[in-house]
This record gives structure tokens, C-alpha cells and sequence, in this order.
């Protein structure tokens, strides 16, 4: 990835554009040109996430919401491809941003219960839903390093100032969220000292003998043969998500969940990630990038002619 401004292939650099007001009151999405613009649509941004969902769900409040409330159970294909095109949105969505934002919001509106620990949660409560928004920071520094190239200084403090930009699309007040990185990672360790644990989704997400379903998205055929052969591929599918969330994951996070990570695991997926840092800026951009970022890619190279 190169280090200068561009909505071309594949380049990490300042912002060409400031966030703006897409209309009274909506915040505007992270700038074309910038960090998370050229990171977030890339193949290698879906591999980041289910870490950053583990890490959330680790949270007692918010793994009881998720365990009560979630159709992660019953439906894992179209809840993954719901958040991922949320997350999506947000950064390539235009005025759709901070309407995702307040539809996200609604959504969690009613959702609240009782945790593990006998305590009250609401989604909603400022602690709970800023670090579910939280944990995409460390976990794009840490996947970026590995898959990627790791950022330079002013890349990751470009890179976290367009993840508050994304806050406040989210209805996150900036008084709820760490406005600098030097508040930001003292914060961070306190929610790993004090608030995390292997939950029950936690571990359920993590356990390869769990009974996920068949993939029911994508073309027909595709559909029908994964079917066929899911009781045969189901195991090692989730082993290696296991592997990769758990790999992923910022060292310190995953030692204050309590997850095992060996150095053999870690050689090999420093293995795996040097063929994703080759293969992957390889690619064609129909195959590199998401539908979405494709798209505002093509719409932002067409507004430059």
C-alpha cells in the first residue's frame, strides 16, 4: 500500500476531503482518500472482524445481549452478511451512513436483560455500545500489521480519528468515546483489566464442534454443493475461524479473555499472512474489494475526471 492521498488502488493516505454534514445535523462518513476508506472494503477487513466481534461479546452486557437477543444461532450467514454490510455503510454509504447509524440505533433500542453476573444491561448504555464501536481501532492496527503493512504513526492517528468520525454516525457522543489515542489506550487496557471474560458466546464462537449450518448465501450451485459437503467441511471451516479470530486478536485482549494462543500458532499464522499480504494487492478490483467500497471507489474516480 502506498503512503500517499488516493481513491485509486490500494493506497493508505491523508484524507482528499474533510467530513462534512451530508445534511442538517448527519454527521458525514470518513473521508474519500483516507485510512479507513482505502482498508475497509479490502478482502482483508473481513478477516479483522470477527475478532472485534469476540472482543465485544467478551463484555459481560454485551455477550448477554447478544446471547438473548442475536439470531447469531439460527441465522449466522445473513447476520454476518447484515453486519458487514452495516459496517460498510458507514464508511462508503454517503447520506446512507447516518442513516444507518439511526436505524442501528432503533434497533438496539429495546434490547436490555440481565448478565451473567445478575447485572442490569441496556445496549444502548454509553460504556457498552462505545466499546462495542471501540474495538475496530486496535483490531485494524493489529490485522493491518500482519495482513497488510503495518501504519505509520500519522496513519493510525488519522486512521482513529476517522473511527470517532464513525462514532457519531453511530449516535456515539464524543463525550463517551477517548478523543485522542494517548486517552484511548489507557482506556482500552481498563476494559481489559476490569470488564472482560470468556462468555458463553465468547466460547460458543470459538468452538469448532458447534452446530452452525450450512452457508445458505451465494449462487445456487454454490449453495447446493456446500450442502452436500458442509458435514464433511463444517469442523475445519470453524476451526480455522477460530484460529484466525483468536490470531487476530490484539495479544493483551486475547490474554485478558483467557484465550490459549501457542508460538507454533503464532509462526503459522505469520505463514498465512504472508501469502495474504502477497496475494491479495494481486488481485483485480472486482475480486480485492467489497461491493460497496467497489462501487465508491468507481463513483469517486468518475467525480475526479
Amino acid at each position: 500500500m502506498e503512503h500517499r492521498p488516493s481513491a485509486g488502488r490500494g493506497t493508505v493516505g491523508s484524507p482528499v476531503a474533510s467530513p462534512r454534514d451530508t445534511s442538517a445535523g448527519d454527521p458525514a462518513p470518513p473521508p474519500v482518500g483516507g485510512v479507513l476508506w482505502t482498508v475497509a472494503g479490502d478482502l482483508r477487513a473481513v478477516l479483522m472482524l470477527p475478532a472485534a466481534l469476540t472482543m465485544q461479546v467478551a463484555h459481560p452486557a454485551i455477550g448477554a445481549g447478544v446471547d438473548a437477543h442475536s439470531v447469531f444461532r439460527t441465522d449466522p450467514w445473513g447476520r454476518g452478511e447484515r453486519s458487514l454490510r452495516s459496517v460498510q455503510l458507514w464508511i462508503y454509504g454517503g447520506e446512507d451512513a447516518a442513516r444507518e447509524g439511526r436505524r442501528l440505533r432503533k434497533l438496539h433500542r429495546d434490547i436490555q436483560g440481565t448478565d451473567a453476573h445478575g447485572r442490569r444491561y441496556h445496549a444502548l448504555t454509553p460504556a457498552y455500545y462505545s466499546w462495542v464501536h471501540a474495538t475496530g481501532f486496535p483490531v485494524y492496527t493489529r490485522g493491518l500489521r500482519l495482513l497488510a503493512r503495518p501504519l505509520t504513526e500519522a496513519q493510525e492517528r488519522q486512521l482513529y480519528a476517522e473511527w470517532l468520525q464513525v462514532g457519531r454516525i453511530l449516535g456515539i457522543h464524543d463525550r463517551d468515546m477517548p478523543q485522542t489515542i494517548e486517552e484511548f489506550w489507557p482506556y482500552y487496557r481498563k476494559v481489559l483489566a476490569e470488564e472482560l471474560e470468556a462468555t458463553v458466546v465468547v466460547r460458543e464462537l470459538l468452538d469448532p464442534d458447534q452446530p452452525v449450518p450450512a452457508p445458505d448465501r451465494g449462487p445456487l450451485p454454490l449453495r447446493l454443493a456446500l450442502r452436500v459437503l458442509w458435514p464433511v467441511l463444517r469442523r475445519p471451516f470453524l476451526r480455522l475461524r477460530a484460529f484466525l479470530t483468536v490470531g487476530l486478536m490484539p495479544p493483551d485482549a486475547r490474554e485478558a479473555i483467557g484465550l490459549e494462543w501457542t508460538d507454533a500458532q503464532d509462526r503459522t499464522l505469520r505463514r498465512w499472512a504472508r501469502v495474504i499480504r502477497l496475494v491479495v494487492p494481486a488481485l483485480p478490483e472486482r475480486l480485492r474489494y467489497l461491493p460497496l467500497a467497489r462501487k465508491a471507489r468507481e463513483a469517486a474516480r468518475r467525480a475526479k475526471r
